[in-house]
């Protein structure tokens, strides 16, 4: 495909109960995903819940605090071993409450093992007690970002590798293997604030803007990043779903994407329980969804 033509990601469910009681239904989907030449697969984290869910800004928290959340890379390692081209994603995973060799250890053995297709998503989310329960403090959330991924960029490209930071500090140890792709793709959620921006631009590749964000955000951030970076950064966008009967009516939700693509978006995201309410009909579906995804950004 060309490399400049906007990828699709669908999202996973890989919490709550959509998927239902027999977790392999996430694999079915995942390969019906990669059979049907979706670009990407993306799957979320949570390590831990709190019980105040009502701290989520953005709407409805979609489980309570008891549901099951699979954590993503042991996801994401199955998923790999049962599909062979779709690209791996994580949107986002929580990056400062895991030790930044242990980080870079299992991102780069997953894209190793899974022939260069990680994406790594990353973010300091949103919830205080997951920060509490690893004695990490959630106010120093930014600067355990920054130092987190720089060393994990470090342990990516340089044998040995030394880093020294405010909150990561090694030196002359060997981090083997090193990930397949020279650099691993890493994007970077949340609001497009200076640090943020600075962020993009030495550490990453892509930004996926914070729930809510406007078209006019996308296309105003967007611009800057590329104007700060001189170089393309890629953009997540989500597709707002339209719901027929019985699932999503793909004309009407394809209609949004004109709109993402002028505002610079490169990757377009859907949510796969949105396609339709059962786990096996959205990938009975999902061959639909990327032949229209196909013809709307043509």
């Amino acid at each position: 495909m060309d490399e400049r033509s906007p990828t699709l990601s669908i999202g996973l469910p890989n919490f709550g109960s959509w998927i239902g009681a027999d977790w392999s239904g996430l694999l079915d989907l995942a390969r019906a995903a990669d059979d049907a030449g979706v670009d990407r697969i993306i799957v979320n984290d949570h390590v831990v819940m709190g019980r105040n869910t009502d701290a989520y800004v953005w709407g409805r928290f979609p489980t309570g605090p008891e549901a099951p959340w699979l954590e993503p890379f042991m996801c994401l390692a199955a998923i790999a071993a049962v599909t062979s081209g779709v690209r791996l994603g994580t949107g986002i995973v929580i990056a400062p409450l895991r030790p930044a060799v242990v980080l870079a250890k299992t991102v780069a053995t997953l894209d190793v093992l899974s022939g260069g297709r990680v994406d790594l998503g990353v973010g300091v989310g949103w919830q205080k007690e997951e920060y509490d329960a690893e004695g990490l403090d959630f106010a120093t959330r930014g600067r355990l970002l920054d130092d987190t991924m720089g060393a994990c960029r470090v342990l990516w490209s340089e044998l040995p590798a030394s880093y020294r930071s405010e909150t990561v500090s090694f030196a002359d140890i060997f981090c083997s293997p090193q990930p397949v792709q020279k650099p691993l793709p890493v994007w970077f959620s949340g609001t497009l604030n200076a640090r943020q921006k600075r962020r993009i631009v030495e550490l990453g590749d892509g930004w996926i803007p914070i729930m809510g964000a406007t078209v006019g955000d996308i296309s105003a951030g967007a611009a800057q990043l590329r104007r700060e970076s001189g170089r393309e950064i890629g953009v997540r966008a989500p597709l707002r779903p339209v719901l027929g009967d019985g699932g999503i009516d793909l004309g009407a939700t394809m209609e949004g994407m004109p709109d993402l693509l002028a505002a610079g978006a490169t990757d377009i995201y859907l949510y796969a329980a949105t396609i339709a309410p059962k786990p096996a009909d959205a990938a009975r579906a999902l061959p639909q969804v990327v032949d229209a995804f196909r013809e709307a950004s043509r």
